[in-house]
């Protein structure tokens, strides 16, 4: 017993002890929900209670809590960055701005409890972020303030800032009066009316001006916008035609397009036929990852992947956000992209992105150094303003240095791109060294919070959960006019709520809430740690 006693004062063992257990009571699932590695802090803020309450001393390194938070920093930034700034462009303003209204009405309704109930900021700093389920939020707030009310505060709000997005998504509908078929009709006819129609016809080539002439010669898809995806010549089977494949009069082809694209492949090449292209071959849909250097940063369009491999991306996943593929999409390092094409073009397609799960699993760990390393210097620049220098700090400086990073994506030879397994490994490592140094001195605290301010925090993290929620669906429903299954995506991506979405998911067939959730996540990711970071100095 002595024994046992002597290794809870030593630092090491209560670390590791810390996050055994909580990674344990992370994995526990009931009805599908769970509070995965954010439970370490409940457990470390629980041990720090018993150590308080025994008279036991510990002490854990300072630089432990300090490596673990710039790492985690780090890889959301490194998570947040290649969407961060095509989210504005791509959705457009509704959207982003129905997640700023979330976090920001939670702000605002965490300040205002703090005034009007003279609560610490710092502990309505933690309730927010634990409302709203943001680690990265709670990692600025500690950051910031150097208090541990932050983490005590997160630790009360945090289980109902879970359960309560669930609740919510489940009976918003009804509370409402929403038919939610009648939404997934109108989302998918919005869709449709949004996106040019794509269609193919068949053609005879007549024009003898292309006569002998290849496809690249011709520069087909510069000139028409359309493709060509087969190719069938007189008493031969049909292809699929490459760069190099040679057109003839008499050829048919089928074109794709849209209808003034068509149009464009018809003056160009000859007149629409009602001949029959016989398919042959077989098509295959496979996943890809990248790790070829080259096709970094590329987008889609310059690759020309259907022209030069008869290949389609249908989808890419980023970070485990999956992400709806355009021509301006550019291909980041450790992407996974789903492929449709022939299977006589696997191999080339292979090689040209790379495919290689062995070289992604031996990411180099020098631009992760120097990307630290950047955001330290930028967080410790002053930046005059009003009389006053204004620092980013530790926290800011990594996080603006990694999504600017990310999102150049390559430098040079230098791949600042980390990928999804890699990514995520060092970002939950970096998360368990700070979270439990966190639980711990908050534990020592947690009785004389609780005294000073009474079991009220908890309705108080409710409140700060709630609110928002409502203000969103009302404005977004009657003043922005949006789509109520978007609305429910840019809800939980707001709240940066993973179990929300997933309880969305299951409510519909439309694939608009992750569409809308992938907008937003990583803009409500930064804001939330912005808005954090602000509370704790106020």
């Amino acid at each position: 017993m002595e024994f046992f006693l002597e290794l809870l004062t030593k630092d090491y063992f209560v670390l590791f002890l810390v996050i055994g257990l909580g990674i344990a009571l992370g994995n526990v699932r009931i009805k599908g929900i769970s509070f995965d590695t954010s439970a370490v802090i409940f457990v470390a803020i629980f041990f720090g209670y018993l150590y308080n309450l025994n008279g036991i001393t510990f002490n854990i390194p300072p630089i432990i809590q300090s490596v673990g938070l710039v790492l985690f920093i780090y890889t959301i930034g490194m998570q947040a960055g290649p969407s961060f700034f095509s989210s504005f462009k791509e959705q457009g303003a509704k959207l982003i701005i129905l997640a700023g209204l979330t976090v920001i009405t939670g702000g605002i309704t965490a300040v205002s409890i703090s005034y009007i109930y003279d609560v610490d900021m710092n502990m309505m700093s933690g309730l927010l972020t634990g409302a709203l389920t943001s680690t990265p939020g709670l990692a600025a707030s500690i950051e910031a303030s150097q208090s541990p009310l932050a983490s005590i505060g997160y630790g009360i709000a945090y289980p109902f800032g879970v359960l309560g997005v669930i609740l919510f998504v489940k009976l918003g509908p009804s509370l409402f009066r929403i038919n939610i078929k009648n939404e997934e009709k109108d989302f998918e006819e919005k869709s449709k009316s949004n996106t040019p129609l794509v269609i193919n016809k068949n053609l005879i080539i007549s024009n003898e001006n292309v006569n002998g002439k290849t496809i690249r010669e011709l520069r087909i898809r510069f000139m028409t916008k359309a493709n060509i995806s087969r190719i069938m010549k007189p008493n031969q089977l049909p292809i699929s035609p490459t760069k190099d494949t040679i057109l003839e009069t008499g050829d048919i082809i089928k074109a794709v397009g849209t209808v003034n694209a068509l149009q464009r492949i018809e003056v160009l090449l000859g007149k629409v036929t009602d001949i029959k292209i016989p398919r042959s071959g077989t098509y295959e849909v496979k996943w890809y990852v990248v790790s070829n250097d080259a096709v970094v940063n590329k987008t889609i369009e310059e690759l020309n992947l259907l022209e030069n491999y008869s290949a389609t991306i249908t989808r890419i996943r980023r970070a485990s956000i999956d992400l709806a593929p355009h021509p301006s999409t550019k291909i980041k390092y450790g992407d996974k992209i789903l492929v449709s094409c022939s299977k006589g073009n696997v191999p080339a397609v292979t090689q040209l992105f790379g495919d290689s799960l062995k070289r992604i699993g031996q990411t180099s760990f020098l631009p992760v150094a120097f990307g630290i390393v950047i955001g330290i210097l930028v967080g410790a620049i002053a930046i005059p303003l009003g009389g006053i220098a204004l620092k980013l700090g530790l926290t800011g400086g990594v996080l603006l240095s990694s999504i600017f990073l990310s999102w150049k994506g390559k430098f040079a030879t230098v791949i600042w791109n980390l990928s999804g397994p890699a990514n995520q490994i060092l970002r939950q490592f970096g998360l368990l060294l700070f979270l439990t140094p966190v639980g711990l001195k908050a534990g020592q605290s947690l009785i004389s919070a609780i005294e000073k301010h009474g079991f009220i925090l908890f309705l108080y993290g409710a409140l700060i959960t709630l609110i928002p929620m409502i203000i969103t669906v009302l404005v977004g429903r009657f003043f922005l006019k949006i789509n109520f299954l978007s609305i429910l995506g840019a809800l939980t991506g707001g709240m940066t709520s993973t179990p929300g979405l997933s309880a969305t998911d299951s409510m519909t067939e439309s694939d608009a809430p992750q569409i809308a959730y992938a907008a937003v996540y990583p803009f409500s990711l930064v804001l939330i740690i912005i808005v954090a970071e602000v509370m704790a100095l106020l």
